[in-house]
């Protein structure tokens, strides 16, 4: 009688072990099928999205091959870059009114791009007068354009509210901004290095940055300069043109300086798409 219940309770003992495995086996393939179905998903995803990156690979390949084929008289290819012929017409044109040396160092066609849009903005510099103003600086370092304004030409002593004379200057400094599309500039405070606080002013960082917006608010508003194309910071007194150990040099220290620089690919595909139209 006890070895009969001795091997009963061996025989439930293996039962309840046994039962226990099963229950996990069937919780791991369970959990197994969840994470194969889930990689399924994912492969699916990843397959569309690279069918669609190919369709869209195919669809420009397939128009540049009918380009192509309509005698390559639209449209030519170089670096990976599409140039209308019209518009490389264009830039060549520009290009005869540059000067033979600098022309003789264009080694690609982005060096070209770059003396054509060079030559555009001393153009519209030119034009403008701006350089014979006093107390007013212009340095063209191969496209970009670095204009340098004393603050005694825009605001009153330690305020960064415009003055009535700003006008003149910032009507010539729209002109040249709004004379080519491409353009993105940046308006950038400085101030010298004297302790400043007044309402609204707590340091010389917030007077070179509220200058700054002062600017870029009065191109946007009163002489209708796109401000997707403009951008205000400050630099407090960090960075000086000369020592601030005197009067007058402190004074070319507090500046606002407009920095011009051309997009160039959009400056591009710009001359490209005008004349597609």
């Amino acid at each position: 009688m006890k070895k009969i219940s001795i091997l009963l309770i061996a025989i439930l003992a293996l039962s309840c072990v046994s039962k226990k495995k099963y229950v996990a086996l069937e919780q791991e393939n369970g959990e197994i099928k969840s994470e194969l179905q889930k990689t399924q998903v994912e492969k699916e995803e990843l397959e569309a999205k690279f069918a669609k990156i190919e369709a869209r690979v195919d669809a420009y390949n397939a128009k540049i091959m009918s380009l192509r084929e309509e005698g390559d008289s639209k449209f030519e290819v170089k670096g990976g870059v599409v140039i209308s012929n019209n518009a490389k017409v264009r830039m060549r044109e520009t290009l005869k009114n540059v000067d033979a040396g600098k022309l003789s160092q264009a080694k690609t066609l982005k060096d070209s791009m770059n003396l054509a849009v060079a030559y555009n903005l001393e153009k519209s510099m030119s034009e403008s007068n701006m350089d014979d103003d006093e107390d007013f600086s212009v340095n063209i370092n191969e496209t970009v354009v670095r204009i340098s304004i004393a603050d005694n030409m825009l605001f009153n002593t330690g305020s960064y509210k415009l003055s009535s004379k700003s006008d003149r200057l910032l009507q010539k400094l729209a002109d040249v901004i709004n004379s080519e599309e491409s353009l993105e500039v940046a308006i950038v405070g400085h101030t010298d290095p004297r302790t400043i606080s007044r309402v609204n002013i707590a340091d010389n960082w917030d007077l070179s940055v509220l200058r700054a917006t002062s600017v870029v608010r009065k191109l946007q508003k009163e002489y209708k300069v796109a401000p997707e194309k403009i951008m205000a910071a400050g630099r407090s007194s960090y960075q000086p043109l000369v020592d601030n150990d005197t009067k007058e040099n402190r004074s070319r220290n507090r500046r606002t300086q407009i920095i011009i620089l051309p997009n160039v690919d959009k400056f591009f595909a710009l001359m490209a798409s005008e004349n597609e139209e």
